[in-house]
């Protein structure tokens, strides 16, 4: 097996894909990107739907591979691997590439719970209280829920339940992190407290956002890829570039009428 922690990079590249292609049965839904994020940063990923946003995120940490029909050809260079080599374990993958989904999914067990039990399945050994601690505070909600560990986590609020989310990812310490229209299912208020923890913690941790939200991908992303499709209604990638210069000049009309709601 390839050992994703061996083969590190010193590169600013977190994660890149080339060539890839990823069909549904018979239909392709992705076709031909080649993109790079940049470590310590926040990719926005934006586009009309059903132009394989979604679809693209989830190969980052093959997540894919749970739909039968779904079949990736290209590449998926992370620390110096193809995240598709044989020799790779997925499990180890979603272990360093961590996921937030579009609606809360917090386990029915505690909030204390939530957060260890991640940690545990993948070797965590150390003090469990002092992790908890740690991975709450970066999650920004230990002091809401630190007198109420052993509350269950599914009475939490909606934004409360996104950043125990969050926190149960954290645990695990992962190098990035994925982010699947976070704040879709989520009030202004628990939008703009994700989006300023996304700011935060793009100091140490990478960080891919899907968003359908241009106002989210202006405000809280440094760099921006835009996607459409093609006559075959496969995704494509457009073009890539600093957020600021895709929102304020992009170099293909298609995004500039993406964005300023032409079509869309």
């Amino acid at each position: 097996m390839i050992n994703l922690d061996a083969s590190t990079s010193s590169s600013a590249t977190a994660i890149e894909t080339r060539g890839l292609n990823i069909h549904y049965g018979n239909f392709r839904a992705v076709k031909d990107i080649d993109l790079v994020v940049e470590k310590q940063k926040i990719t926005a990923i934006i586009g009309p739907s059903g132009c394989g946003k979604s679809t693209v995120l989830r190969t980052f940490n093959r997540m894919n591979d749970f739909i039968k029909i779904a079949r990736v050809s290209g590449e998926v260079l992370f620390r110096g691997a193809n995240l598709y080599d044989p020799a790779v374990d997925p499990v180890e993958v979603r272990r360093l590439i961590g996921m937030v989904f579009q609606k809360p999914n917090p386990f029915p067990k505690s909030i204390y719970d939530n957060v260890v039990w991640g940690a545990k399945i993948n070797g965590f050994s150390g003090n469990e209280d002092e992790l908890v601690e740690s991975t709450l505070r970066q999650a920004a909600l230990w002091d809401e829920v630190k007198d109420h560990l052993q509350k269950g986590a599914l009475e939490l609020s909606g934004g409360e339940q996104q950043r125990l989310c969050l926190a149960r990812v954290l645990a695990v310490q992962p190098e990035i992190i994925l982010m699947d229209e976070p704040c879709s299912a989520l009030d202004p208020i628990a939008t703009l407290k994700i989006e300023d923890l996304m700011r935060v913690l793009s100091k140490d941790y990478t960080i891919i956002i899907v968003t359908h939200n241009m106002q989210q991908a202006a405000r809280a992303s440094d760099r921006t890829a835009f996607f459409t499709m093609d006559d075959d209604r496969a995704g494509i990638m457009v073009e890539m570039d600093d957020t600021s210069q895709i929102f304020t000049n992009p170099k293909d009309k298609r995004t500039e009428d993406y964005i300023t709601g032409r079509f869309g």
